[in-house]
């Protein structure tokens, strides 16, 4: 009976659980997969054994500034800004473009409100004056 007392005694005596987490063993583990991953990538990282062709750098084309055509509410041209007088005169002007390789894109800019008729001259110049690629700018609708 002594000695169950001295047990109940003993254990009345301790501070209670230890609840502080060991890492020590999670440190172990790591570094034992740390160890792991060091010895096995430089297996896995074989390569194939290869000559490589040798490479000649071309020249790069530079493309050509766009040219933007605007047209005001009132039927006048504007290349990049400049006044254009007449059709003719913008046609000619298109002409020396269209011959420059690679060809320049052609951005039309037209108001609004601006007639079709104005827009129609302008498409009919560049279809006379071969110009291939051509895009019309508008502002994005705000939502």
């Amino acid at each position: 009976m002594k000695a169950k007392l001295n047990l109940m005694a003993g254990s009345a005596g301790d501070e209670g659980v230890n609840s502080e987490i060991n890492v020590i063993p999670l440190v172990d583990v790591m570094l034992v997969m740390l160890i792991i991953f060091m010895i096995t990538i430089p297996v896995v990282v074989k390569s194939v054994p290869l000559t490589l062709p040798v490479a000649n750098n071309i020249q790069t084309e530079t493309t050509p500034e766009n040219i933007t055509l605007a047209i005001d509410t009132n039927g006048n041209f504007y290349w990049n800004d400049e006044y254009i007088a007449t059709s003719e005169e913008l046609f000619e002007r298109l002409a020396e473009v269209a011959v420059i390789v690679p060809q320049p894109e052609v951005h039309i800019r037209a108001d609004k409100d601006v007639r079709f008729e104005f827009v129609g001259r302008v498409m009919y110049n560049l279809q006379r004056a071969s110009i291939i690629k051509v895009g019309f700018i508008t502002n994005p609708e705000l939502r």
